[in-house]
Order: C-alpha cells, then structure tokens, then sequence
C-alpha cells in the first residue's frame, strides 16, 4: 500500500483528495495535517466524509511516507519543504502554485499529464497545475503541438465558488455570489504565466497574446473556457487534430457535440469541443476545478508517478440532474 500524507488536509482540494483516496486501492491515508483543525474528526469538517473514515486531523508532518500532498494555500509550500527533510524517496505532490514555473531553484516537474506524461512518471517532485491553466491548456495544447498557434488568443472563463477556496471573502458568500456574475483579474490572472510556458514547451517561441478574462460563476464546482482565434484550419483539420492528440490520454475527450458544465462535474473528465465560424476558430473546454483542475490531477499524477494505470481510483460519475 501507498503511504499517503495531507498537508493542509482542511480545505475544499483536501477533501476531494481524501474523499478519492478512501477509495483507492492501493492507498492508505497515514495523517491529514491541520493547524486550524487538529484533533478534530476529519468527518467533523469534511462532512459528507461521516461513516467513511475514522481519523483525526494531526498538527504535526510526518516524514515517513511514501508520497506526500501540500494542499496549503500559495506560498506556504516552499516554507515547508524547507523546513522538513524529504528524501528523494517521498514523493510530492504540491498542489499550490509555489513550484509551477520552472527555475533552477527547485526540481519540480509541471504535472498536466497531456503535456509531461513520461516526465510525471520518473520525477518525485511535482507541481500540480492550476484548474484555470488546466482547462484553458487542454483548449489550446493541440494547437500549439502542430505550430498553430500564430494569432492572439481570446479567452474567456467562469469558474465555481469553490475556485476562492473553504476561507470566505466578501465575493465569495453566498448572498454576494447567488444570481451574480462578475469578472476580475482581467487579463492578468496568475494562471497566465504557467499556461505560456506549456505553450512555448511545444510551440517554440510562442509569444501571443492571451487575452484572458475570468469570471465569477454563481454556481459551486466546475470551469468553462471559451477560445477564439484566426485560424487557417478547416474544421475537419481541427477535430482531426485534437482528436489525435488526445487519443492516448484517458480523461480528455474530443466530443462533436456542443458540451455543457455538468458532463464535467463530479469527474476528473475534460471535454474539449471545437468549431469553425468564418475565420475564428472556437474551442470550448470544461473540467471540474476541484478534481481535474485539482485533487483528481493529483491522484492522476500519483498514479503515473508510481506505475500504476492512470485511471485508478478516478472512475467517478457525472452528476447531470
């Protein structure tokens, strides 16, 4: 069995993580860390989790497993590496954005399995990536693999409330965000950076404008990303594309008809959808920002990391009504 710590096991990411893992077959969840929440029941915060796991929330990090999640939020997970001797045979798996771009300061590898598969599967360091960056790069990854990539980007994305995180602020209560939207971060979100350097990794030189605008959703869980940009491909050229870039990995799919948000949610399930209208080319693309864009990538990757199919302990159902 799998040794698995939770480093800031409290959080919304956390509990997808250890709701995944209580029913993964080859793991066993050794401690769930909490400064805010020691000693209470993990079932006492993480409440659909009653009848599911008896363990209690522990302030201390343990170094003796076999693979070790950072759910904390950003900037906290280079302190704790700091802190804390991990030998290169725990494995990490940081689910902040701390160690998303690369720097000859850090050893980690950029953990969308779409783009470093192989590299996911030999590393014992690994960045988990963003859920705006996941759904917005399976949009354009086939793209930028074929050189296609050649005009400015527009993007726009709305994510649930549950993409703020469990701490509230003022736009994230339920009064402020029901029957709301709003954008922000308007085309400097922090997601921006990670998402370039996929690019570029496969288009060389990639320099195009991404014109990002995120929004707000007055739902809980789920992105949708639409994109547009010129484009000299037929659509018969674009579906043939995606299609093939995606046909060897097991939870992005290609689908001819116009998809919506609730395919996605409650799955670690991207659904990519493309169309011709004049000379734009529009890709819509859809995950769950809680488990494709979070706590499922992780467990994806762990299993690459550990050589085990990839798909085990995901096979999670839709919720369409």
């Amino acid at each position: 069995m799998i040794k698995t710590g939770i480093i800031g096991a409290a959080g919304y990411t956390a509990g997808e993580l250890i709701r995944i893992l209580i029913r993964h077959p080859e793991v066993q969840i050794v401690f769930a860390q909490s400064n805010s929440q020691a000693g209470k029941q993990i079932y006492e915060v993480h409440e659909d989790l009653v009848g599911e796991i008896e363990l209690e929330f522990v302030k201390e990090i343990s170094t003796e497993v076999d693979v070790l999640f950072i759910c904390s939020g950003h900037g906290k997970a280079k302190p704790i590496m700091e802190a804390h001797n991990f030998g290169e045979e725990v494995k990490i798996i940081d689910l902040s954005r701390d160690f998303r771009l690369k720097s000859p300061e850090h050893n980690f590898i950029y953990g969308l399995p779409e783009l470093n598969r192989e590299e996911i599967k030999t590393t014992s360091r690994l960045a988990n990536p963003g859920c705006f960056a996941t759904c917005i790069q399976l949009g354009l990854l086939p793209l930028a693999a074929n050189g296609k990539l050649n005009e400015e980007v527009h993007i726009h994305a709305i994510t649930g409330s549950t993409g703020a995180g469990q701490n509230p602020v003022a736009t994230t209560h339920f009064s402020w965000r029901n029957n709301n939207l709003s954008i922000y971060k308007a085309f400097n979100h922090q997601h921006l950076g990670e998402i370039h350097q996929s690019l570029a990794q496969l288009q060389e030189g990639f320099d195009k404008d991404l014109n990002f605008l995120p929004m707000r959703g007055d739902y809980p869980r789920g992105i949708y990303a639409s994109m547009y940009l010129k484009s000299d491909l037929s659509l018969e050229e674009a579906e043939e594309m995606y299609q093939k870039y995606y046909a060897s990995h097991p939870f992005t799919h290609v689908t001819p008809k116009n998809p919506h948000l609730k395919q996605v949610v409650n799955t670690n399930k991207a659904l990519v959808h493309v169309e011709k209208h004049g000379e734009k080319l529009l890709i819509i693309s859809m995950i769950d920002n809680l488990l494709k864009g979070a706590s499922g990538q992780a467990v994806q990757n762990m299993n690459l990391m550990f050589g085990l199919e990839e798909t085990l302990g995901l096979q999670l159902k839709a919720l369409v009504f």
